[in-house]
């Protein structure tokens, strides 16, 4: 009996859906139903004869930075080739050719896509979208503002406004209203707290105040036992030491640094010792900036908190921690463990009023700059801090107890033992010395009050969500995130050292070691699509040595890209203003990224510095953003500035300081009162011009001397000179909000008082009270309805 087939039934053809025509017989695609329409003539593959890949590359890395931009014209959208039609076949027209019509306008295959680089696994908006930064979550409440312009070491004067997510209509007037800053710093009339912490107290007397949304934490845990005051000889193999040692073979102090100060060309020569500061009005009758030595390069850096209600009593004196390396030609190997006991220090430094105040003279002379001083030297075993957080909330004792010595607050870092520890540092007036006031007092703290260590890995970098919830990033690639809230709950003055607490999550995001992270503090989301206020945040953002950022949501236990290039990922930080993180990305460009749902991924360009990235910070209370480059600058600029095309407000960047080093001579320069600068647009290509007029040589030459003015130069510069380390004030209020602090590779340290103006000194919306919605005015929504009418009217 011979086998008979099966009855061929029509079945639904993939062929037809992807535009291939079947002949009669059903076989098999006798010729292609859709043709590509090709201009130029080219396959669009990367092996085609005949195709300039380097010119190509060069169009793709000019229309990504396009895509850059806030608006897409229409004439930049993508072109859709033309159907060709198709000789129609002798079979009745089905559902499926119907279906496949529809999908034969395809875009031919040498455009480029929306993510050219690579497939991200965020999605990706339209590049029709215009930049403004989406807050995460809609506070409820009113927030604290400044009444008068805040001066150092005075009790400032707070008024209670409307929330910036009050409404639509206040959102968008502030954040308007900060785009025409013009300034170095922020603007004091607009500075507000936009940090949120789950340990903020809620339904109480007057909770929207500093004191309430930022308090006490961890009073429980007193001085940590075993610390004692060291003698100056007997510090000494803690202290930065020089390069060289004596005949003897004993290590020397580091020999001061000479450094020229002053106006260009008029400098004078400073020969500055370790624990020494200069107050730079010597040089610069309106600066307020401070100068000091920390003896090596400095890579820990970072202001102590302080509560509200606690700062009248320290005479608003700020405290600032700062951790150099043992000695300028250290070098750290990344993973590799250093034995205990490893000799380093930290210093905290303290900026406080001037004990001998001027009088008289002029306007300049009338202020009160403070003094930088060497308060405490921490003598610790761990070896040297590769990254300074204190604990995000106040943790100081109430300076009115009696208890000696008290707490100035808990402050944590990542060591060179491969670990990450806490240390209790003492109340600098209680452990000063008596005999010599002007010399800091040496401490010795053998053992941490809590140390993390883990058996594969090192610890690298940190960031703290809150008091409890701290986030590790590993050598290995790999986040852990710990809660430290019911250990240090539980803490007493016996308590022996922790060591034995485990990650709530360990999650592999890199290939090789995590650079820097940040967490994206937004409170979770409940069921119903509100705040969990009370709940920790679960975003982290994070970059590393593999050249991928990403955003990892711990709930989900993987990574997401967000962005990749061939660099190190040295930075990353969090702007609330922003609504999401701020990093770097392919040749030394600072981009920020939301983390909106709407915007999710989504970046653009804030500034171009001329040399590689170390250090971009963002402060809870303005959208300064201040970066710190290899290149010897400190630089800020506004990132909640317009994205408008052609608007009237120019981009600037402002260049706070540059340090410039001679090896010849082994002497530094400092230089600053630079002009703000303008961000330039990247020249167009040879190829993209090419194909919008021919070039002859009359055009050349101009294209050439454009190129060449609005190039930024690049080169290579000494180690000396690069700013490691820049961090705003954001954890004492809006009057210190203005305060930056930055450290360099030559151990010399900066701390700049730094606030905005208007652009024409003209407030839009004709004062503070409208743009706030203080009064309920239509009229003035006649003078904000434009960007440019907001500013000049």
């Amino acid at each position: 009996m011979t086998r008979t087939l099966r009855p061929r039934k029509s079945q639904p053809s993939y062929a037809i859906l992807a535009g291939i025509e079947l002949d009669e017989d059903g076989a098999g695609p006798s010729k292609r139903a859709t043709v590509y329409a090709d201009d130029d003539g080219e396959s669009g593959s990367d092996f085609s004869p005949g195709t300039d890949r380097d010119a190509e590359g060069e169009e793709e890395d000019d229309e990504e930075e396009d895509e850059d931009e806030d608006m897409g014209s229409e004439e930049d959208a993508p072109k859709v080739a033309p159907s060709v039609s198709v000789a129609p076949s002798q079979r009745s027209t089905s559902v499926l050719e119907t279906k496949a019509q529809k999908i034969r306008s395809l875009p031919k295959p040498s455009l480029s896509r929306t993510s050219k680089r690579q497939q991200y696994v965020l999605p990706t908006p339209s590049v029709h979208h215009r930049h403004r930064a989406v807050p995460l979550y809609t506070r409820t409440g009113r927030v604290e503002r400044l009444e008068t312009r805040p001066v150092l070491f005075n009790t400032p004067k707070i008024t209670m406004s409307n929330n910036f997510t009050q409404n639509v209509k206040v959102a968008d007037r502030v954040n308007k209203s900060w785009g025409y800053n013009v300034g170095p710093g922020p603007i004091w009339e607009l500075v507000e707290d936009r940090g949120w912490y789950k340990e903020a107290a809620e339904k109480v007397p007057d909770m929207d105040s500093d004191a309430n949304r930022r308090p006490k934490v961890y009073q429980n845990i007193l001085g940590k036992a075993g610390w004692k005051v060291l003698s100056k000889s007997d510090a000494a193999a803690f202290l930065p030491t020089d390069v060289v040692t004596t005949e003897e073979g004993n290590l020397k102090p580091p020999p001061p640094v000479p450094c020229l100060l002053g106006p260009f060309d008029e400098q004078t020569e400073a020969k500055i010792e370790m624990f020494q500061s200069h107050k730079l009005s010597e040089f610069f009758p309106e600066s307020t900036a401070h100068l000091f030595n920390a003896g090596a390069p400095v890579w820990g850096l970072d202001w102590c908190p302080t509560h509200a209600d606690d700062r009248p009593a320290l005479q608003f004196k700020q405290y600032l921690a700062v951790a150099p390396f043992p000695s300028a030609s250290h070098s750290p190997e990344i993973g590799i463990k250093v034995a205990r006991p490893s000799y380093a220090c930290i210093q905290i430094w303290s900026l406080g009023p001037s004990h001998h105040q001027t009088t008289g003279g002029n306007k300049y002379q009338e202020l009160d700059r403070g003094e930088m001083k060497c308060e405490i030297v921490l003598c610790l075993e761990s070896g040297p801090a590769h990254e300074l957080k204190w604990c995000p909330l106040p943790s100081h004792d109430d300076f009115s107890t009696r208890r000696r010595p008290r707490k100035l607050g808990l402050l944590s870092g990542v060591f060179e033992d491969g670990s990450w520890s806490i240390y209790v540092v003492p109340y600098p007036k209680d452990v000063a010395p008596t005999d010599d006031a002007s010399q800091p007092a040496y401490i010795h703290l053998p053992e941490p009050l809590l140390r993390i260590e883990l058996e594969e890995t090192s610890c690298w970098t940190c960031d703290w969500a809150n008091s409890e919830q701290i986030a590790i990033g590993t050598t290995n690639g790999i986040i852990a995130v710990y809660d430290l809230g019911p250990q240090l709950k539980e803490i007493d003055n016996d308590s022996a050292l922790i060591m034995d607490i485990l990650p709530t999550h360990y999650i592999t995001v890199h290939q090789s070691a995590v650079r820097a992270l940040a967490w994206i503090r937004a409170p979770p989301t409940t069921a119903t699509g509100g705040p969990r206020t009370n709940g920790d945040p679960t975003v982290i953002a994070s970059g590393g040595y593999d050249g991928m950022e990403c955003m990892t949501d711990i709930r989900e236990g993987h990574g997401s890209v967000m962005n990749r290039t061939r660099d190190v990922i040295n930075a990353m930080a969090f702007s609330p203003f922003g609504g999401g993180p701020v990093t770097i990305d392919h040749e030394n460009i600072v981009k920020a990224y939301s983390a909106s749902p709407s915007m999710l991924g989504r970046g653009h360009t804030l500034l171009e510095p001329q040399g590689p990235v170390w250090s971009v910070n963002a402060s809870d209370f303005h959208p300064q953003l201040a970066v710190g480059s290899a290149d010897g600058c400190c630089t800020t600029t506004n990132s909640l500035r317009s994205t408008r095309r052609g608007g009237s407000v120019p981009f600037f960047i402002h260049k706070i300081y540059q340090l410039d080093y001679s090896r010849k001579k082994g002497m530094y320069r400092m230089l600053e009162r630079f002009l703000p600068q303008e961000t330039q647009d990247r020249p167009a290509t040879k190829a993209k011009a090419s194909k919008t007029k021919p070039i002859d040589d009359n055009n050349a030459a101009k294209e050439q001397e454009r190129i060449k003015a609005s190039s930024a130069g690049t080169g290579a510069w000494p180690r000396e000179v690069g700013v490691h380390r820049v961090t705003w004030n954001s954890c004492n209020g809006l009057a210190a909000s203005g305060l930056l602090a930055s450290a360099t590779a030559s151990g010399l340290c900066r701390v700049d008082e730094l606030w905005g103006r208007w652009i024409k000194g003209k407030v839009p919306y004709g004062g503070i009270e409208h743009i706030r919605w203080e009064l309920d005015d239509d009229a003035m929504d006649i003078d904000g309805a434009s960007d440019d009418s907001a500013g000049s009217s």
